[in-house]
């Protein structure tokens, strides 16, 4: 297998959770609780390019890029996981859409907002059947067979969060969660791909 960083799924969450602290914190009425990460890099919002870069774009990438070795990886393991590794790909290139479609607070009905959702939604909707794919298809080779059950936590994880959770918590959090979630599975799934292969 060609040569994977391990820390690319850590990185991508230290980069990503690191701005949205960072730039939260230098804006008094901003609220985790109450308010979507995005704003924190919609048009009018002080240092928006800087966010939408560290909070999306980078991290998006560093995903993708995992998400490419991780095809890589599967293609001996069957349709099902090679479909998966290709859904995970388009989650990730849909998370770093975010931080280039950006929200207009003057105008949540604005192009680039109805983009900025739609990135949002074709992240989790390709995430969560992408993981349950790698789930039944990744198979427990090669010192990865904790990466089935890694995958199918995170993707059930992600679609309770995204769907349920904001029925009985705020939607902020619910959805902040996700993201969470979702970075946690790719650390693990950086370190998975990076273990040495067992016969």
């Amino acid at each position: 297998m060609k040569q994977v960083t391990p820390h690319a799924g850590l990185l991508a969450a230290v980069l990503s959770i690191g701005a949205a602290s960072m730039f939260a914190a230098g804006w008094e009425d901003y609220s985790h609780a109450a308010h979507p990460l995005g704003l924190l890099g919609a048009y009018g919002t002080p240092h928006a390019l800087a966010f939408n870069l560290y909070g999306f774009v980078v991290p998006g990438l560093l995903a993708a890029w995992l998400g490419w070795r991780l095809r890589d990886a599967m293609q001996e393991r069957g349709w099902m996981a090679r479909i998966g590794a290709w859904l995970v790909l388009l989650s990730a290139l849909a998370f770093a859409a975010q931080g280039m479609a950006r929200l207009d607070p003057q105008d949540l009905e604005a192009l680039s907002g109805r983009l900025h959702a739609a990135s949002w939604m074709l992240w989790w909707i390709a995430f969560v059947p992408g993981a349950l794919l790698l789930a039944f298809g990744a198979g427990p080779h090669a010192g990865r067979g904790l990466l089935g059950v890694v995958s199918a936590a995170a993707a059930i994880a992600v679609l309770a969060l995204t769907i349920f959770a904001p029925a009985w918590m705020p939607i902020a959090i619910a959805h902040r969660i996700a993201f969470v979630c979702w970075f946690g599975w790719l650390t693990f799934a950086g370190y998975a791909l990076a273990a040495k292969p067992r016969a």
